[in-house]
């Protein structure tokens, strides 16, 4: 049986970024790895001023969490003291016996190879996968160089990909000055705004506490999804003159009921009489969002009824939605990093437009979706969707 081939991304990821996503899916394909491990360091000896570990780890699980093979360990955050290089690759090589390692690093690591601690006694246990990088040394003294830790018994491969022209301090340094970044995801945009990390405001007061709690208790899949909601619903929200902050609050726990067992949402639902709807008690795509509002008042805190009922109407639609409602029930259907489904597109397209017509657009493609199965449209949304109808502004 051929060993199995692992990939190792190493680093600080203050912040992760799209150009690490992209090296490892790139040294994937082209050395035939398995799979590729993101390490964040605990305690790396040469940085300081990096944002907490939980941070880092968490926005590394989510920019992972859709692409298939990569993978985060937590081997250097769960260890005590400073972090070496050295030690994370005898620990794979014992949770891996039987695999082959590649340590992914950019050319100019390649030049600072030889300040690694006990960096001879690292050349054996890896194969280095070098992804090409701006150099402030001329191409005769890398040479020079990767010759000289060939001869210490460094083995090297160049990943075929072209320059990534990002870093992790440009894009600390975008952020503190309000800029944006096409490396940098929707959802870590919201986690790092959401949170005030990098020297931007903290958008939201209870966003320490929120995203502990969320984490904990969706999966990375779907606290990924949650932060995606936000981004899109904060930006609709001021493309149709919203209060953002409300939306992005709502987004925030639409979800917040959602990976709980369907027991558990109708024991809720039923002891606090929320719903008696029996359609509705017997899905939990449907409860979820009476029984997260519900948590969202109870358990996170929120007051205010405006986003208490955006929460709860917006998986159905509900007659009389308000803008605030529309906004979150659209962000919920179009944030982007949904699944392409027939409608989708064209969601997108009217959502910035007219949001009564992208309302209407969405639950007309549910109603086109659910008969062509075995499932009803539930009769909250067609009621919804017949009072859309009745208004000029669906019309288009």
């Amino acid at each position: 049986m051929a060993k199995e081939r692992i990939g190792i991304m190493g680093g600080t990821f203050n912040p992760v970024h799209l150009g690490h996503v992209q090296i490892a899916k790139y040294a994937m394909q082209g050395a035939d790895l398995d799979r590729v491990l993101f390490l964040p360091d605990g305690t790396p000896p040469h940085k300081t001023g990096i944002v907490s570990a939980t941070h880092r780890w968490r926005m590394v699980c989510v920019a992972t969490c859709l692409d298939k093979g990569l993978v985060p360990s937590d081997i250097e955050l769960n260890r005590e003291g400073i972090t070496y290089t050295i030690d994370s690759l005898h620990a794979l090589h014992d949770q891996f016996p039987k695999a082959d390692l590649f340590y992914i690093i950019g050319a100019d690591t390649l030049m600072e190879l030889h300040k690694w601690k006990n960096a001879e006694q690292v050349f054996p246990l890896c194969t280095f996968l070098i992804a090409p990088r701006v150099l402030s040394v001329s191409s005769r003294e890398y040479l020079d160089e990767k010759k000289r830790l060939i001869s210490l018994g460094a083995s090297f491969e160049n990943i075929d990909m072209p320059v990534m022209d990002v870093s992790s301090t440009a894009l600390r340094e975008s952020m503190t000055s309000g800029g944006v970044s096409p490396f940098f995801p929707p959802t870590l945009q919201e986690y790092c705004g959401a949170l005030g990390l990098y020297g931007m405001p903290r958008r939201v007061p209870q966003a320490e506490e929120w995203f502990s709690r969320l984490f904990s208790d969706l999966t990375v899949k779907r606290f990924s999804h949650t932060l995606a909601v936000a981004y899109t619903a904060r930006n609709l929200a001021r493309n149709h003159h919203v209060d953002p902050l409300k939306a992005e609050i709502a987004a925030l726990l639409h979800d917040c009921a959602k990976c709980m067992p369907l027991s558990e949402m109708q024991a809720v639902c039923r002891k606090h009489a929320l719903t008696m709807d029996a359609l509705t008690l017997a899905s939990g795509n449907l409860l979820h969002s009476i029984a997260g509002s519900y948590l969202a008042a109870s358990e996170y805190g929120v007051e205010d009824p405006d986003i208490l009922r955006a929460i709860s109407c917006h998986t159905t639609g509900k007659v009389g939605m308000t803008k605030l409602d529309m906004v979150v029930f659209l962000a919920d259907k179009i944030e982007p990093t949904r699944e392409e489904y027939p409608t989708l597109q064209k969601v997108r397209m009217l959502a910035p437009l007219s949001l009564e017509r992208a309302m209407l657009a969405s639950l007309e493609g549910t109603a086109a979706y659910v008969k062509s199965g075995s499932h009803p449209l539930h009769p909250q949304s067609m009621r919804t969707m017949e009072w859309l109808r009745t208004l000029p502004e669906a019309r288009g």
